[in-house]
């Protein structure tokens, strides 16, 4: 089922510093970004914004490529969603942020990540092993029909000859799947023997060292 999304706030200003000038920004905790896209039928000139990093960072952290969140500026409301978030690459921490502004009447494109939920059978009582496929569903709807994420249920994988595929999902009719239904999604194999074994030769050097 895909999850519904609560309103997502962020807060953000217009920024004026560009360039190298930037970096001073970011000393002051302060996290620049860019929203860019369209409102309505019209391509927007794209706007500079600061966010305060340590507030935003909580949120833009568990974003996925499909969550709609509104984007405040000054006072003037933008509905986005993020496109690119760089990190520095040592110590992980947002240093700009992409977003593109959507208009709410048009349909778009966006890949939705499946999230597989709950324990398969198979793995309990088989000691089989599920194998996951696709990670994401291509969908296109209107943005505020986009799920967060798409949850499987992992417990219809009972035994070796259990498969979820993309024609399997019982999906909203809000959003049409763009992703070719014969994917496969997750299926059951056996355990390999051979892995135990390296796990034990590790275990003996562990000890050596």
């Amino acid at each position: 089922d895909g999850k519904m999304t609560e309103q997502i706030v962020l807060e953000a200003k217009k920024r004026t510093i560009k360039g190298k000038q930037v970096g001073s920004l970011r000393r002051q905790g302060i996290l620049p970004g860019i929203i860019y896209g369209r409102l309505g039928k019209e391509q927007i000139e794209p706007v500079l914004i600061q966010l305060d990093l340590h507030e935003s960072s909580k949120i833009i952290n568990k974003l996925t490529g499909s969550s709609l969140l509104s984007l405040n500026v000054d006072g003037e409301t933008y509905p986005v969603v993020l496109r690119e978030a760089q990190k520095d690459i040592i110590y992980g921490t947002l240093r700009h942020v992409d977003f593109m502004a959507v208009s709410l009447t048009e349909k778009l494109q966006t890949a939705v990540p499946i999230e597989l939920v709950g324990q398969a059978p198979a793995e309990v009582n088989l000691a089989a092993v599920v194998v996951t496929g696709i990670t994401e569903l291509e969908i296109e709807c209107l943005p505020k029909d986009m799920p967060q994420r798409i949850e499987v249920d992992a417990t219809v994988l009972v035994d070796m000859d259990s498969a979820i595929f993309v024609r399997d999902l019982n999906l909203p009719n809000t959003y049409d799947v763009l992703t070719d239904p014969n994917e496969m999604i997750a299926s059951v194999t056996y355990v390999a023997i051979e892995e135990e074994e390296e796990e034990e030769e590790e275990g003996e050097l562990a000890d050596l060292l």
